[in-house]
């Protein structure tokens, strides 16, 4: 069994964040660890406030997992401030993990901000160059870049300017744009498009969340990359499309359809 450390803030209504990436290794076959940087109050319909946690207890979190167990992915999620970045490069330096994916979590699909708006300098500067994959979606893209994207073209562009910030690869996801939803990986040498026709649905809590720790344990199992963003994508499809009628707001994904279908 393969195990993988999900690095993000905690969703205490259990769509997204850390409740949903441990949801996503479990259903795909591996072993879910998990370091809490930020609890947060939301719910499906809205964040209604957050917690960072302190950089002291996030070093000590991640050097209680990688001094005892095995960590073959990392996936990144929510860094809510400076301290927080500081203590999470600190460890991946000392620990050098191989495959490390960040979702670059801004703010909520229920709304609110999540990333302290000064921390994204050291964001920049000090995580994307220790990530194997950065998945950013349109408006995180935009943020980090100061830029306009409105075409695939564009998001190609992005993609090779957050390469040169160091990310060793980069997957820009396209579901803001209009039409069926394509994704644009670039993997340090050529680039890779996934298309999927848009699903009309409710339940798109925690889609970024699912796709990169999915992405990230499909890696682990010894998948190359642009097969773990393929599969991970068919994962997430299913997902969404089996989506439960749970809350107000965005529903949530059904996580377990595969191991569970009798339920759909």
């Amino acid at each position: 069994m393969k195990n993988c450390l999900t690095i993000a803030g905690s969703d205490c209504s259990g769509g997204a964040g850390i409740q949903a990436d441990l949801k996503t290794f479990s259903a795909l076959g591996c072993y879910g660890m998990s370091v809490i940087t930020s609890v947060v109050a939301e719910n499906t319909e809205r964040v209604i406030t957050s917690m960072a946690v302190a950089p002291d207890v996030i070093s000590a979190q991640l050097d209680a997992v990688f001094t005892d167990i095995r960590v073959d992915a990392v996936k990144i999620g929510v860094l809510p401030d400076a301290g927080a970045m500081r203590a999470v490069a600190a460890a991946l330096l000392k620990y050098q993990p191989e495959i490390v994916v960040c979702d670059p979590v801004i703010s909520a699909t229920a709304g609110g901000d999540l990333m302290q708006g000064s921390a994204l300098g050291a964001f920049i500067g000090g995580i994307i160059p220790l990530c194997s994959l950065l998945t950013p979606n349109i408006p995180e893209t935009e943020i980090l870049l100061g830029c306009k994207i409105e075409n695939l073209t564009d998001i190609k562009a992005a993609a090779l300017s957050l390469f040169a910030h160091g990310a060793d690869a980069v997957l820009i996801k396209g579901g803001h744009l209009s039409g069926d939803a394509t994704d644009i990986l670039f993997d340090g040498k050529e680039f890779h498009s996934f298309t999927h026709e848009r699903i009309q649905t409710n339940a798109t809590h925690g889609t970024g969340c699912t796709l990169s720790s999915a992405i990230a344990a499909y890696q682990a199992m010894g998948n190359t990359l642009p097969e773990a963003v393929r599969l991970a994508k068919e994962y997430l499809t299913g997902a969404i499309q089996h989506g439960l009628e749970i809350g107000k707001g965005k529903n949530p994904m059904d996580h377990f359809y595969r191991q569970f279908p009798e339920r759909t």
